[in-house]
């Protein structure tokens, strides 16, 4: 059997300055598209000590073969609003996607302070998102100053998360480290996560969540929830978080429903947890109420099973 060959890509040929002044998106899209077409493996090549300057960007699949995007240099988000007009939700998207590493060692920037200036929840990007993404492993990278959500894995399954630095200010709003949002069987490994909100989030729809060595903090813990808002039904299962580590943390471990939702937090285990100067150590709030108006007084609850 003769093995396949490599297909080298690398976005400086599609004209790609990374001089971190000159808008990069076209040249990355060109790449992308000629990865995504390619019949052998692809190893998608971002040059070291080169700052990328991107609009929103929208890596869409399925593609042909394997991926793996090798990101040695920075990648920083345009500070211009305006350039999201198109996407007030994501900057960088990856979308139907199967076989995919993102990778390198490289900077994720997604310089927020604009946008931590602006409305909390509303026309904010996340920084880097994986929708509807199947085999995919995202390793070796820092991402940091998140418009929002630093990264979101969303519908996905089979995923590998490893050796990730996460970080932005402590008062940054809603800059959660790393959200899961019904995914199935998603391992989370040797994170270094401080924030200005929850350093994990694990909400509705997610199974076989695998967290281990785990530091957090600055941030509000490792959170399951929120679930159940507008009296939605809301499920998650089999989570287990081994090996965590809180430093001066809002919160450490934390379940929070909203009244009036159903549904189930079920096969929860939390393992080998070290906190230090944490002011709620392990909270359960099946009250929760995240908006400016009173919540209204509901009787229905969520059965939590540990």
């Amino acid at each position: 059997m003769v093995e396949n060959k490599v297909k080298l890509i690398d976005v400086s040929s599609f004209g790609a300055k990374g001089d971190g002044n000159t808008d990069d998106t076209k040249a990355f899209k060109q790449a992308w598209q000629d990865a995504c077409s390619s019949n052998t493996p692809v190893n998608f090549v971002v040059q070291q000590n080169k700052n990328y300057l991107l609009k929103n960007i929208h890596f869409l699949g399925p593609c042909k073969s394997f991926i793996s995007m090798q990101i040695f240099g920075t990648l920083e988000a345009s500070d211009n609003m305006s350039d999201y007009n198109n996407d007030r939700r994501h900057w960088i998207l990856f979308e139907n996607v199967e076989n995919l590493v993102v990778g390198g060692g490289g900077t994720i920037n997604g310089n927020g302070n604009i946008w931590w200036q602006n409305s909390c929840k509303i026309n904010k990007n996340l920084a880097l998102t994986f929708y509807n993404c199947n085999k995919l492993k995202v390793k070796n990278l820092k991402i940091k100053n998140a418009q929002q959500i630093h990264v979101s894995f969303e519908t996905c399954t089979n995923v590998e998360a490893s050796n990730l630095m996460i970080n932005s200010p402590e008062n940054s709003p809603n800059t959660d480290g790393i959200h899961v949002a019904n995914t199935h069987n998603i391992q989370i490994s040797s994170a270094t996560i401080g924030t200005g909100d929850d350093c994990i989030s694990i909400t509705s729809g997610s199974q076989k969540v695998h967290a281990t060595d785990i530091t957090c903090g600055p941030g509000h813990g490792i959170s399951i929830g929120s679930l159940g808002s507008g009296n939605s039904e809301a499920h998650v299962s089999d989570i287990n978080v081994y090996g965590a580590k809180f430093y001066g943390t809002t919160n450490g471990l934390r379940i929070k429903t909203w009244q009036g939702g159903s549904g189930s937090a079920s096969n929860i285990k939390f393992q080998h947890i070290d906190m230090e100067g944490v002011e709620n150590p392990i909270i359960i709030d099946q009250n929760y109420c995240d908006q400016n108006d009173p919540c209204k007084d509901q009787k229905k609850v969520f059965k939590i099973g540990f």
